[in-house]
Parts: C-alpha cells; structure tokens; sequence
C-alpha cells in the first residue's frame, strides 16, 4: 500500500486511488440501504436529507477527480437525480470517470497548487483530502439517519 523512503511513509499515487474509491464503495452501500421515500426528505436536527448530501459528493468526486487530470475545472453545480436507482447509476458512472481520470492525470499533479472550480486554491492533494473528508463527514451524517430509521449501516472498515 504504502513505500516507506527514510524514516517517512509515502502513499503511492495507486494507494490513494484505492483509499479513496474504498470509501466511495462504503458510501454506495449507504445510499443502497437508504429508504427511497426518505432519501430526500428525512432529516434530523435541521440537517439535510441523505439524498441532497449525495448530490453533493456526485457534484465533487468525478468532476475533481477530471480536474486534477486535465486541469479543466469547469463549474461547481450540485444538482442531478432525485430518485435512488438513478444516483446510483450516477455514482457509479462517476466511479468510472474517477478510474479513467486518475490512470490519465500527469505525474506530480498531486503536489501542484492548483485552483479546482475557480474558488478552492491548494495542492492537489488536498484537494483531494477534502473531497474524501467530506465524503466520510457526509456518511457519518448517513449512518446516524439510517440508525435513527432503525436500518443498521455497514461496517465503517468494510471498505472493499
């Protein structure tokens, strides 16, 4: 998974792709357990439902990932499917574009300082890092709902 050069641990460039798509993998079986009838309108606490939440990781994941392989950010829009089977669908697709964009993206993109949908400025690590960030903050929110509607989530390290 990782190379250790000197005294430091040094992820590969594939260790951090399958970082990342484990926790799209764990994402996706929230959204599966998900109640279709609630996906857009439970919330708890005034948060917003599960199914804006994926809309959001949807308008983040795919569109970073051909970011950082192109250097073409286009626009941030959050908007997509609003029912289960079709976000699925997406995710999926987008999970396609991540393989495709990541086997394609320029050696030492990642420590580039870039500027993703003309508004975040960093490197493109982090970049990186606060798409997942958000991903597993937005799951957590996920779980808590799936608990609170009775449903038991997956396993949190059952990434595979």
């Amino acid at each position: 998974m990782s190379d250790a050069v000197g005294s430091e641990l040094v992820m590969t460039r594939d260790a951090i792709r399958e970082y990342w798509l484990g926790h799209r993998r764990l994402t996706r079986r929230v959204l599966e357990l998900f109640p279709e009838d609630q996906l857009f309108t439970y919330r708890i606490g005034g948060m917003r439902p599960f199914g804006e939440m994926v809309l959001e990781l949807l308008a983040m994941a795919a569109p970073m990932a051909r970011g950082l392989a192109t250097g073409q950010w286009g626009e941030y829009a959050q908007d997509g499917p609003h029912d289960k089977a079709a976000l699925l669908r997406q995710w999926d697709e987008d999970t396609a574009d991540i393989e495709a964009a990541w086997a394609s993206m320029p050696a030492g993109r990642l420590v580039e300082t870039l500027t993703a949908f003309g508004q975040w400025t960093a490197r493109g690590y982090e970049l990186l890092q606060y798409v997942v960030d958000n991903e597993v903050h937005h799951r957590g929110q996920g779980y808590m709902y799936l608990r609170a509607l009775g449903i038991e989530p997956p396993p949190f390290w059952e990434r595979s």
